[in-house]
């Protein structure tokens, strides 16, 4: 991997080594080749990018500069495979000395769990099977020199650790900026250690933003680089598959979806505003007329948004989350299935007929419920706001209808994939509302299209709503529940029309 100049022992796969601080002398490019004889190890699975950081960290590492760096990779691209690599290769060189590297990821399981076994993968495939121990569960040890991963959620206690070869944050962009400062940047305060972070950006609040920008900033002033930023396009250039990935996703999500722009293209989503764009609400105007029976061979689904009967007594939290209904909102959806060769795997929906009351119990609905669905428009799959008082109302359709009845549950988490789901749809083409009409039905819906707002949250999710002051939301949630129960329906033996 990694050569030393007048090295007091060399680094071999085939089994442990150590060299002292004084023998760790400035690496170049040409010591990282494959198969290097001097120090047995190598770079070969990392690509240009990956090793272009790794010499800027080590230069640090072995020259106690302590320099923090902020290390942004799109999605896939490599971030993981060059973290287990550095961690690798300063394990086998500090491996006589009792000496810690710390990482942190935003949760135990799975993220932190996943870069241990990383590691263990990488110590195992240098020669050190057999060699390297595990301790207490989030520790591993290579000679006296140890990798100690920890978590860095909110509640996790990690005071008392030392960093003194390197400290990782992984996913920095999910690391809460109090944890970071409080517990774990004193890690290497009396080390004067390098610190890296990982990640993909998201919006302008989060800690690697402020990592980076104030690496930009000392950039500019010493000429130091602190900042990597590759985004799809850079790695996309060292590996075709990864092109085909991307061009894949960026079909299914659409070029201006969050995560697209965030995961892959790394630009900041910068705070909230309109949950639609006036370009995508014109992607989501179809030209097919509305229709109050089905047509026959073909497939339907629905979507199903509650009144919220209960919420005056609902917490302040799920209000928040999910905010208040006075109206029950079915929307039914025909399906049109890709052709096997078609790029686009999910179906394409055609919203075809709404269903709107205001003011009416659950229970008195019911009957009406059962009728729509079952013996009108024999939907094949349906999705149902289960939400506190919704859960009643989702029991009894799940008993009338069986599984074709499928509960949701708002919570922070499960509305963010719901609302990412949605902007997927509307911007791949696959969702489309009915002809104008003239409806009130019609007139709601598309008011409450452009009433929608998003707000984006630091951990990567996101809140859609319309503001209670504006109107109602009810039309909208349907809309996110139909594109659930479309992506959810499995045709048997279903073909797309021309």
């Amino acid at each position: 991997m990694c050569s030393r100049k007048s090295p007091s022992r060399s680094v071999s796969a085939s089994g442990p080594a150590s060299a002292s601080d004084g023998n760790r002398e400035n690496l170049t490019e040409g010591d990282e080749s494959p198969g290097n004889s001097e120090s047995g190890l190598s770079f070969h699975r990392l690509r240009p990018y990956q090793r272009e950081i790794a010499l800027a960290v080590l230069d640090s590492v072995f020259g106690r500069k302590g320099l923090t760096f902020s290390v942004e990779i799109a999605r896939q691209g490599g971030k993981n495979e060059l973290s287990a690599q550095l961690e690798l290769l300063l394990l086998t060189l500090y491996m006589a000395e009792a000496r810690n590297l710390v990482k942190c990821s935003p949760t135990f399981k799975p993220q932190t769990v996943i870069s241990m076994m990383r590691l263990r993968d990488r110590l195992n495939d240098a020669g050190f099977a057999g060699i390297w121990t595990g301790e207490l569960g989030y520790i591993i040890r290579l000679g006296n020199a140890r990798a100690v991963f920890l978590s860095a959620d909110e509640s996790a206690n990690v005071v008392g650790n030392t960093a003194h070869i390197l400290l990782e944050i992984d996913e920095s962009q999910d690391v809460s900026k109090e944890k970071y400062t409080k517990d774990f940047k004193p890690m290497g305060a009396t080390t004067n250690v390098t610190t890296v972070h990982y990640g993909t950006t998201w919006d302008d609040t989060t800690l690697l933003e402020e990592v980076k920008q104030a690496n930009i900033e000392l950039e500019n002033r010493d000429g130091v680089k602190r900042h990597f930023r590759y985004d799809w396009q850079e790695v996309a250039v060292h590996n075709p598959d990864y092109l085909a990935h991307v061009e894949g996703e960026r079909e299914r999500l659409g070029e201006n979806h969050p995560l697209f722009l965030t995961q892959y293209c790394l630009l900041p989503i910068r705070g909230g505003g309109g949950f639609l764009s006036p370009q995508q609400r014109a992607q989501l105007s179809g030209d097919h007329t509305r229709k109050y029976s089905p047509e026959r061979g073909r497939v339907y689904v629905a979507g199903i948004d509650l009144a919220g009967e209960a919420e005056e007594g609902e917490d302040a939290l799920l209000r928040a989350t999910r905010p208040r209904q006075d109206s029950t909102v079915v929307t039914i959806g025909e399906l049109d299935f890709p052709a096997a060769d078609d790029i686009q795997k999910q179906p394409r929906v055609r919203v075809v007929e709404h269903y709107w009351w205001t003011g009416r119990k659950h229970a008195e609905l019911y009957p009406q419920l059962v009728d729509i669905l079952k013996n009108v428009w024999r939907c094949r799959r349906v999705v149902v706001d289960a939400t506190g008082i919704g859960q009643p109302v989702s029991s009894f359709l799940r008993q009338s209808l069986g599984s074709r009845v499928v509960p949701f549950t708002f919570t922070g988490q499960s509305k963010s994939r719901l609302g990412f789901d949605l902007l997927a749809a509307v911007n791949s083409g696959r969702l489309k509302m009915y002809a104008g009409d003239g409806s009130p039905e019609y007139q709601e819906f598309r008011q409450e299209m452009e009433m929608a707002k998003s707000h984006y949250r630091p951990n990567q999710t996101m809140n859609f709503y319309v503001d209670a002051s504006r109107g109602h939301d009810d039309f909208l949630m349907s809309l996110a529940l139909l594109v659930e129960a479309a992506n959810g329906y499995t045709p048997r033996g279903a073909r797309g029309r021309g």
